[in-house]
């Protein structure tokens, strides 16, 4: 038996992640504006010793098909992220408090000073997820038609998470003094200042709040494309994955981890944690049973527009019961690779119906059903065979599907030293075994 603890996050969004969860009965009305919701997903996190409450985001609502989008109300009635995390960390005392915020349509400097205050608001448990977003809802409320090609918003990326950084190293850990006697509040050589005038930004000051607790947030990235994992092996102290199977997994934990030495990196400072879906019931026909009746709900034209949507095609003009061709997948892709590259394998290989991918597709993921205990061992297969750090846990309904987890699966886990049964330190950094880094200005 491993002795090897997991790390533990979870996506969270009002009903849950499932594009039908809305329609469960005794779902709230007001679950994805309601800080009475979030606080009670977030406090549950907690008592299961998840590491990670994590939201993720896109700013923009959708503005076209809302014929589909009426049925999947995906991202069109949210909270901006930092605020909804700032409340929670008053609510709560250890789960790292996670976010997603783009690259694309922010600037460092705001950024910075926000991730920054979140991290002082929750005594060090903030984490930015950096993306590079990948929808052009949000580059036209923006000022750009389309985003721009895949390349060089990484590009733009890294040059951010730079100038980001360089940032958080405004002041030495020490800087502010608070010497009544003599009237010093801070010392000023312990200030140094950004000058960067780069390709994208150009910036020259300094940030006005001190140095982060963690001494930066913990740094979350998922690309899945070359260019995203060289990204990540450089910057990236979290990652999400997204293989279905143990053996892509751990292809892609050894490719992965097996990069960060180019970049002056070991392994242990990035964890990998894949996500999972998971449907619980006291029998694997129960389990299956809640699954397909979940399933059923997915309306055809939400099925469709999902999988045009990650496919980057249009498909409207296709019969739901023949196989899509071929030919109709596109040369490549400019938004989430990972997605793509499933859906292309699918009509490949699995020569399904439309109608059938739009009830079986789950954006990278597939669902685990069984009793607590087959999960257990599910989760232990990929953590024992190398292919994961931890998980990324993605529930079909909220609260029920965190509920059946943390009351059922994760006291397995614990029992077999998976899993902590409470938290140690006081940081994320500390749950995840992460090393507090140094300003790059002290020797």
């Amino acid at each position: 038996m491993t002795t090897k603890h997991m790390a533990l996050a979870t996506l969270v969004q009002g009903t849950g992640a499932h594009p039908a969860s809305w329609l469960q009965t005794g779902t709230r009305d007001d679950a994805s504006t309601s800080i009475e919701h979030f606080t009670a997903l977030a406090q549950l996190a907690e008592r299961g010793c998840f590491d990670i409450f994590f939201i993720a985001d896109t700013p923009a609502a959708r503005t076209e098909n809302l014929y589909a989008w009426k049925r999947f109300p995906m991202f069109m009635n949210v909270f901006e992220p930092i605020t909804l995390l700032s409340a929670l960390a008053g609510a709560t005392r250890h789960i790292g408090l996670g976010a997603t915020a783009s690259t694309s349509f922010m600037e460092p400097y705001n950024l910075a000073r926000q991730f920054a205050s979140l991290d002082h608001i929750s005594h060090g448990r903030a984490a930015w997820n950096v993306v590079t977003s990948a929808n052009d809802y949000a580059a036209r409320n923006f000022g750009l038609d389309k985003l721009p090609p895949h390349a060089e918003r990484y590009d733009k990326a890294a040059e951010f998470v730079e100038v980001v950084e360089q940032l958080w190293d405004t002041w030495e850990d020490d800087a502010f003094v608070h010497d009544r006697d003599n009237g010093l509040n801070f010392l000023p050589e312990k200030q140094h200042p950004v000058k960067h005038d780069g390709r994208y930004f150009k910036l020259d000051g300094a940030l006005n709040i001190a140095r982060p607790p963690q001494g930066k947030p913990v740094i979350i990235q998922a690309g899945a494309s070359e260019t995203g994992k060289d990204f990540a092996a450089r910057t990236a102290e979290v990652v999400f994955a997204s293989d279905p199977t143990v053996a892509k997994g751990k292809l892609f934990y050894d490719d992965l981890k097996g990069r960060m030495a180019r970049f002056g990196r070991q392994p242990d400072e990035l964890k990998i944690l894949t996500g999972l879906s998971v449907v619980i019931g006291a029998t694997e026909e129960e389990a299956e049973a809640k699954y397909q009746h979940l399933q059923s709900l997915i309306h055809p034209d939400v099925g469709r527009m999902r999988l045009a949507q990650d496919l980057e095609t249009d498909l409207s003009d296709l019969p739901l019961d023949e196989p899509i061709p071929v030919a109709r997948i596109p040369a490549t892709s400019n938004f989430h690779r990972a997605y793509f590259d499933h859906i292309a394998a699918m009509i490949r290989e699995q020569k399904l119906t439309l109608r059938e991918m739009c009830q079986s597709y789950e954006r990278g993921n597939v669902t685990f059903r069984g009793t607590p205990a087959q999960v257990a061992d599910h989760m232990q297969e990929w953590l024992e065979a190398g292919a994961a750090d931890g998980f990324m846990m993605i529930f079909h309904t909220m609260p029920g599907g965190m509920e059946d987890f943390v009351e059922q699966v994760v006291p397995l886990l614990q029992a077999r030293g998976l899993m902590k049964r409470e938290y140690t330190g006081r940081t994320l950094r500390d749950h995840l075994g992460l090393a507090r880094p140094a300003n790059r200005h002290v020797r």
